[in-house]
């Protein structure tokens, strides 16, 4: 029984790193992916719970990434270029994090801005 719960977390970590690949173009999966991460994280073991801290924070950092580069564009035309490097952010930290959770392995550092 135990292990059914693991795997169904682990499922949902996936969906939510798929989720938020699916928000570069439809903004809205990210919000349901990150209310999914807050849901399952009180429930996951130590290995997944770092799976979605991770995950959590790619949500506000990418905000924080996004709202500046949209000030930015507002006064110089060099904002615009957070948004490519916002979604190519968000497709290589997704990536990573299904190939480490594809091997039950932990986010080696879940607070981290990069990869």
């Amino acid at each position: 029984m135990e292990n059914d719960k693991q795997q169904s977390l682990q499922r949902n970590a996936k969906i939510i790193y798929v989720l938020y690949m699916v928000g570069i173009i439809i903004g809205l999966t990210t919000v349901i992916g990150v209310v999914m991460a807050y849901i399952n994280k009180k429930d996951a073991p130590g290995w997944l719970k770092s799976h979605f801290e991770f995950q959590a924070n790619t949500f506000w950092y990418g905000m924080l990434f996004l709202i500046a580069g949209s000030l930015l564009s507002t006064v110089i035309s060099l904002g615009y270029v957070a948004f490519p490097v916002w979604a190519v952010w968000v497709i290589i930290r997704s990536v990573k994090g299904m190939k480490l959770l594809d091997g039950q392995q932990p986010q080696p550092d879940p607070k981290n801005w990069l990869f």
